[in-house]
């Protein structure tokens, strides 16, 4: 017998799961609440996750992450200045909400709570901030071909600079309030976009 059918949608209690990690962290997160938010029992989380909560919490970083990356990637793609667009976005974290100052970023949570303990999830969740490394630097070698910015740095250190940005803001967002200071932190780092 193959166990009865899943009868929830995996997509949904894994965002649902997610929600909780990010207001927990990982270790805190009980299973308690992780299935009361998925709104499903023991038995359905482990026909789904045989891992059990490392198996839930590798498929929540992925997904956040997959979700995150393309609809940034899709951003990029659409805006008419790419550059202008990375600006933006970046200098928006400096009092954005979505990615709450008391949690930080999701992903950068997941690297540095858990570099040490969890190999596995440390390079999982590597890769996947490594996907946006590389689409900063695809997109400023692009820009410095068209002429757009006069930057000769490096397309894949800026892009590594890029990333340690976005890593960083997310760490010192929960020291300092100040979106002014933040902002400009923020501006003197995208100077490299010049």
């Amino acid at each position: 017998m193959a166990g009865r059918p899943k009868i929830f949608d995996e997509q949904q209690a894994i965002s649902k799961a997610t929600e909780v990690f990010r207001e927990k962290g990982y270790d805190t997160a009980s299973a308690e609440e992780l299935l009361c938010a998925m709104g499903i029992g023991k038995g359905s989380f482990y026909l789904a996750f045989k891992g059990g909560k490392q198996e839930l919490y590798i498929r929540s970083i992925t997904q956040f992450a997959d979700h995150f990356y393309q609809k940034f990637s899709d951003s990029i793609s659409s805006a008419e200045n790419k550059i202008q667009f990375i600006r933006q976005f970046f200098l928006s974290l400096s009092d954005a909400s979505d990615c709450d100052k008391e949690r930080g970023c999701y992903l950068g949570n997941a690297l540095v709570q858990l570099s040490e303990k969890d190999q596995n999830i440390k390079s999982i969740t590597a890769q996947l901030l490594k996907k946006l490394q590389v689409l900063f630097a695809e997109t400023v070698r692009n820009a410095q071909e068209n002429g757009q910015i006069s930057s000769t740095e490096d397309p894949e250190i800026v892009g590594w600079h890029l990333s340690n940005l976005w890593n960083g803001i997310h760490v010192t967002r929960r020291m300092e309030t100040s979106p002014e200071i933040l902002k400009s932190i923020i501006e003197i780092n995208l100077r490299i976009l010049n």
